[in-house]
C-alpha cells in the first residue's frame, strides 16, 4: 500500500505558504551556510539566513516574526548566487516580509522618525524603505 503525504502535511501550513509565495522548494536547503557566509548584512542580523531557512522548514512562524533578519535582507542576491542547490533565499525573505506585512505588522513606523532625519535622507530612499518595511 502506497501512502501519499501532501507537502502541507510534511512542512506545515506556514512553510507551504512561504513556498507558494516565493516559488522556492524549501526542502532543497541542507544548511551548508554558504548564504550566510556571503551575506553582506550578516553582521547586523540576529539570525543568519541559513538559520531563517531552517526555521521556515520547521514551520516556526513565531520565531521568524520576532527576528530582524527578514527586514535587514538587502535583496542583493549574494545568497542566491552562492547556493549550491539554487534556492533563491532573497525571494524567501521577501515572502516572509509579505506574510508579516499582511498581518499589519510594520518594521518601520514613519511617524516615529525624527523630522531632522527625514529631511537629511534622499526622498527615493524613504520611498523605497517605506515600500519594503511598511504595509
Amino acid at each position: 500500500m502506497r501512502v501519499t503525504i501532501s507537502p502541507t502535511r510534511l512542512r506545515g501550513e506556514f512553510s507551504a505558504k512561504v513556498a507558494e509565495l516565493s516559488g522556492q522548494n524549501l526542502r532543497l536547503c541542507y544548511q551548508c551556510g554558504k548564504c550566510s557566509a556571503g551575506c553582506p548584512m550578516a553582521f547586523a542580523m540576529d539570525l543568519l539566513p541559513n538559520q531563517v531557512m531552517r526555521l521556515v522548514q520547521l514551520g516556526l512562524a513565531e520565531d521568524i516574526a520576532d527576528c530582524r533578519t527578514i527586514w535587514l535582507c538587502a535583496s542583493c542576491l549574494a545568497c542566491t548566487v552562492r547556493c549550491p542547490k539554487g534556492v533563491d533565499i532573497a525571494r524567501v525573505m521577501e515572502a516572509l516580509r509579505l506574510l508579516t506585512l499582511r498581518k499589519n505588522v510594520d518594521f518601520v513606523l514613519p511617524y516615529e522618525i525624527d523630522r531632522d532625519t527625514i529631511a537629511e535622507l534622499p526622498q527615493i530612499a524613504l520611498v523605497s524603505g517605506f515600500r519594503k518595511l511598511t504595509s
